[in-house]
């Protein structure tokens, strides 16, 4: 399962029509993420409507990341969200000279980092979280699989009675 790299234009504020386009979640989503995640907190304009930072945007990104792809729930989120700032395993901002995008790069720290890890036992980590990542998936197709075959063995046994 690829996680593409989303780009971020490059402006000051965002609204939260944009931010949702840009992490393909409902406007409520993210207002109900903001009462949840205290890290990602828009500030408010002089109307009342939320305007985000690119900062903000990341953070959108990152729970979207951890919820819908790892599976994470909200209470296993708030954790790896608050183990990443500790660590400093956080989403980088990449500007457009580092690669040819265009643009700037919502990246995930396993794949692309602004700069290379301070010392091996940070590479570690890094390595590790990929391995849990995908073990998780792995225990989440099997479960789905479990759930169908469950599902499929309670319509037979419906149908015969």
């Amino acid at each position: 399962m690829s996680h593409p790299v989303v780009a971020i234009p490059e402006k000051l504020f965002f609204k939260i029509g944009e931010v949702c386009e840009l992490a393909g979640v409902q406007a409520h989503v993210l207002r109900y993420w903001e009462s949840e995640f205290p890290t990602l907190a828009p500030q408010k304009n002089r109307a009342g409507q939320r305007v985000y930072r690119k900062r903000d945007v990341e953070m959108a990104l990152r729970i979207k990341e951890l919820l819908y792809d790892d599976q994470y729930t909200i209470a296993g989120a708030k954790k790896r969200l608050a183990t990443e700032i500790r660590s400093g395993t956080r989403l980088k901002v990449v500007s457009s000279d580092a690669g040819d995008d265009g643009g700037l790069l919502a990246s995930r720290p396993d794949i692309q980092a602004a700069s290379p890890p301070a010392s091996s036992e940070a590479a570690s980590g890094v390595s590790r979280a990929a391995e849990e990542r995908l073990a998780l998936r792995k225990i989440a197709a099997e479960l789905r699989e479990l759930l169908g075959l469950l599902e499929e063995e309670n319509k037979t046994a419906g149908s015969k009675s």
